[in-house]
Formats: C-alpha cells, structure tokens, sequence
C-alpha cells in the first residue's frame, strides 16, 4: 500500500507502523492514513527530534529534523544553569523538551495560538508552564526583563509559496504554524520587535528563517535594538538567526 501510494521509505515506513498497531484492525487503518497522505509521524503517534520521541497527535505541526540546529545554538549560547527559557510558537513542545534535556534545570515557559499544540506541548513538557494564546500575550508580566532564552521557530513560508508546500504540511499541519505572511516574516517582526521588553540584560532571541530570507531577518532583529548574528549550516539552504540583549554590566569602560 505504502510503495503504491508513493512513499520513498515504503518498506522502513511499514516497519515502524507494523510496530506500533496493536491489533490488525490498527494496522490496515495507519496503513490507510499513511497511504492517504497523513505524515508519518501523526500516524505514529511521535516524531523523533534531537534523540527524543516527541508526543504527537493529528494536526499538530511536525517537528522538523533541522531545526535540530536552533537547538545546538541556543544551547552554545546559554550557559547558565536554571536558565529562564521561553518557547513562543512552540508547537509540539520539541524545542522546549530539548531544551530542558540540554540544560541543567531550565525554569520553561511555551505558548502556542493553537490549542491541539498546546494539549501535546503540556504533555511533552511536564513541569513547564505551557499557555495557549498569541506571542507574549499569556506570558506572566513578572517574566519581564528575565529571560535569558527565546527560542520563537515562527512560521517563515511565504503566503504565496503555502500552495507549493508538499500536500503533507499543506492539508494535514495547521496553516497557522505555516504561513509567516508576503514575505514570511511578519510573524519573526513581531517577536523581534517585543522582546527586548523581555529578555534580560545579555539574552538571546532565535529564530529559524530560509537563507533567502536571513538579511531582511538581522534588520528586524537590529531594529529592535538587538546585536544580531547568523549561523548556517552547509548542509541547509536554511540558517538561524540570533539576536542578543545589550549588557551594560558587561561593558568595558572606556579609558
């Protein structure tokens, strides 16, 4: 079924969903879903992101293997133990759970806009405080000036490119976790532009954007008042882009 309907991986793709029915009546219908064009990972029930299996349900975004980089990033950035982290746009919750993995004892917060991303991001993140709303809106204005991490991997596919997406993103991840607007920015502007209320003095905001993208990127990042910075990989046409809080404590005086 799976070879007929044109998955590449058919036989690995078989293999992972014949593990994980429970009865044949489960396996012919995840052979079904998966044939009818369902990802993978929905039809599993997980998706696997930087050595852990994330928790997913129908409809959720998919957590992608590259952003695997933002975390490595995030991390070469925040040393300290207890970090204060926010995960804006959190989907899943991956990014968090890999965070919080990665870090000695973060003290996470995650928002998402949709609620079925929220319900699998509490579940993949116990102990974070996981809300359900728009950006910074829900966050607890006493985290204000604290946050030594915001990692936000906001939608960042052009509006006018969503019908060019395969049909497996297109018509099975919500469009809201897709389309970042005319140029796909206009999510990555908003966070850019608040959160310098919000980090504390030398933080750091990251974000995920398509090389094409990345100058238009460290100009809103810039405008902001932020340093930015840039990380690609050679293996990615993509890269991430970081901005850092001035630290007044940490200038050197001039003589």
């Amino acid at each position: 079924m799976l070879r007929a309907a044109g998955c590449v991986f058919a036989e690995e793709e078989a293999r992972l969903i014949t593990e994980a029915a429970g009865t044949p009546g489960e396996l012919a219908a995840m052979a079904r879903r998966r044939s009818g064009g369902e990802p993978l990972e929905q039809v599993l029930g997980w998706a696997e992101f930087a050595g852990l299996r994330i928790a997913l349900t129908p409809g959720v975004f998919v957590p992608r293997r590259r952003t695997e980089r933002l975390v490595d990033r995030a991390v070469e950035v925040t040393a300290e133990t207890g970090a204060v982290v926010v995960d804006l746009c959190c989907g899943s919750g991956a990014i968090g759970a890999a965070l919080t993995a990665r870090l000695g004892r973060p003290e996470l917060y995650a928002v998402d806009i949709d609620p079925s991303a929220v319900d699998c991001a509490r579940h993949n993140l116990p102990g974070a405080r996981v809300y359900l709303g728009d950006l910074y809106e829900p966050l607890p204005a006493g985290l204000r000036g604290r946050v030594n991490l915001l990692v936000a991997n906001v939608p960042y596919v052009p509006t006018g490119a969503i019908p060019l997406l395969p049909p497996e993103a297109r018509l099975h991840e919500p469009r809201t976790a897709l389309d970042g607007g005319a140029d796909g920015l206009d999510v990555l502007r908003r966070v850019a532009a608040e959160a310098p209320r919000w980090l504390a003095p030398g933080g750091h905001v990251l974000f995920e954007v398509g090389e094409e993208q990345v100058g238009a990127a460290t100009t809103a990042i810039a405008l902001a008042g932020l340093a930015p910075a840039v990380a690609r990989d050679a293996d990615s046409s993509g890269a991430v882009v970081l901005g850092t809080a001035p630290n007044p404590a940490a200038e050197v005086p001039q003589m």
